[in-house]
């Protein structure tokens, strides 16, 4: 039989990384933009912190967020050794999320996937600076214990990493209310297949992604301008059944053939057009989309 103390001890801890446990798992992925590795470094801290006294731990909180860290940041260096061999390009894994997230702007902006891409272009180190402390707004100090680095260092990371995103974030970012119009405008363009209907709403330079990891047809290369671009979404429409979504915090497509889940497709829009599609057809990160996942900060 159990010692009780050690029982209600566990019982404690559990309850602890139960109540932040949404908290951590958003900071993996936004770290890592793979929900499968979010989840492997969730239980990695959990089995690091369930080792811990929380009577000698003075914020459970920047705790448990500076052990999800160092975690994140190992399979960060790793996930950057797989891409090296990834076939085409690769994506996020994209979410279903629910409405309150859409609701917190500046969340759903640090988990769309125009940002993480954008995110992806940082180094290791400086993402984990850049996501600890524009998204969830910690301390330098507790930065510093997360990632290895002095308070002084960190600054200059963040500075650094904050100049970096801001030259490449979308600059006329669309609100809710545009970003839905868009899209359901996008949705009746690709379910017709009309061509000026697609190009009306295709930004010139429009860039196309498709992540088909190697497992299922896509470009190998992104597929860039109006004209190219609206000839593949012009193609596809008469297999196809295209509804509207919550994705990663913003309004998105999830595309059906024989009724299963083909394609979800994510977007950039800026000042009214589509300038980046995203379109994720890798069947290992679409599993995860029968249920919607709670984001927090």
């Amino acid at each position: 039989m159990r010692d009780r103390s050690t029982s209600d001890r566990r019982d404690g801890v559990t309850e602890v990384f139960v109540a932040h446990r949404n908290l951590l798992f958003t900071v993996a992925y936004e770290m890592l933009g793979s929900a499968a590795d979010a989840e492997d470094v969730l239980q990695e801290t959990w089995l690091r912190w369930v080792g811990v006294d929380p009577g000698i731990v003075r914020d459970q909180r920047a705790y448990l967020v500076r052990i999800t860290t160092r975690q994140a940041l190992s399979h960060l260096r790793t996930l950057g050794r797989r891409k090296e061999s990834y076939v085409g390009p690769w994506l996020p894994e994209p979410l279903l999320t629910t409405p309150d997230v859409a609701e917190d702007v500046e969340l759903a902006d640090s988990v769309s996937m125009a940002m993480l891409l954008v995110l992806e272009t940082l180094a290791p180190t400086e993402r984990a600076v850049f996501v600890l402390r524009e998204v969830f707004g910690l301390g330098y100090d507790e930065i510093a214990e997360g990632v290895g680095k002095s308070p002084a260092a960190v600054r200059q990371i963040a500075n650094r990493a904050r100049a970096h995103v801001a030259a490449r974030r979308p600059r006329g970012a669309a609100s809710a209310d545009e970003a839905r119009r868009t899209v359901e405008e996008f949705r009746r363009a690709v379910e017709t297949g009309e061509l000026q209907r697609l190009l009306d709403i295709l930004a010139p330079d429009v860039v196309l992604l498709t992540d088909g990891g190697g497992v299922v047809r896509a470009a190998l290369a992104p597929v860039v301008g109006a004209g190219r671009v609206a000839h593949v979404l012009g193609g596809i429409a008469a297999a196809l059944s295209v509804r509207p979504a919550q994705v990663n915090g913003e309004p998105a497509l999830i595309v059906r053939l024989g009724g299963e889940i083909d394609t979800v497709m994510a977007l950039r829009i800026d000042n009214g057009l589509i300038t980046g599609i995203y379109a994720v057809r890798n069947p290992e990160k679409l599993s995860r989309l029968g249920r919607d996942i709670v984001l927090s900060r």
